[in-house]
């Protein structure tokens, strides 16, 4: 299970926590600690990713990355499990130089629930990144979360997005995305 500690770091802290298998990130000084992912996870940011991927360079409007990281100033850091980044910001390849980003997934595990649903999506949307999918694998709904809505529109069936400069929208099919493996 995930765990908050009593302790306010800075991401200099934070970097020098030796390596393990858990996530370890911060939002305002709070660190927040995550075990690995369990399989079902995985396969779900695998599938998103792959859709994804494919999407943003169709349109080329970005990179989808499962492997990322975000800072917002000395005491917030996140590595959300998909980052969409604009192409601009990509073609600095440093992860400091990214602006805000196109879109951010986090797939909710039952160790992360709370600060996906609360904790990051609250600092993700005052940062001004949206739209926000808390995608839950347990239940088959995708979370989409944007400014200015008091909370989520639930999507059940299928997901649509149409980022800015992107000609088509992105549509996928929420029964492809939680198929049995």
């Amino acid at each position: 299970m995930g765990m908050a500690t009593p302790m306010y770091l800075t991401v200099e802290d934070l970097r020098a926590i030796p390596p393990d298998r858990n996530r370890y990130e911060l939002v305002h000084g709070e660190l927040l600690v995550t075990p690995a992912p369990g399989m079902w996870h995985e396969v779900l940011i695998n599938r998103l990713l792959s859709r994804l991927i494919r999407y943003t360079e169709e349109q080329a409007i970005g990179i989808a990355f499962s492997k990322s990281e975000i800072e917002y100033g000395r005491h917030t850091h996140f590595e959300p499990d998909i980052m969409v980044v604009a192409t601009a910001d990509v073609r600095h390849l440093d992860w400091a130089r990214v602006g805000r980003p196109l879109l951010i997934v986090e797939v909710i595990s039952p160790s992360s629930t709370h600060f996906d649903r609360f904790s990051k999506r609250v600092e993700y949307l005052r940062q001004g990144v949206e739209p926000y999918w808390g995608v839950d694998g347990e239940n088959h709904l995708v979370e989409v979360w944007t400014a200015g809505h008091e909370g989520p529109v639930f999507a059940q069936d299928r997901l649509q997005w149409h980022p800015e400069g992107a000609a088509a929208p992105f549509h996928l099919d929420l029964a492809w995305l939680f198929r049995a493996p």
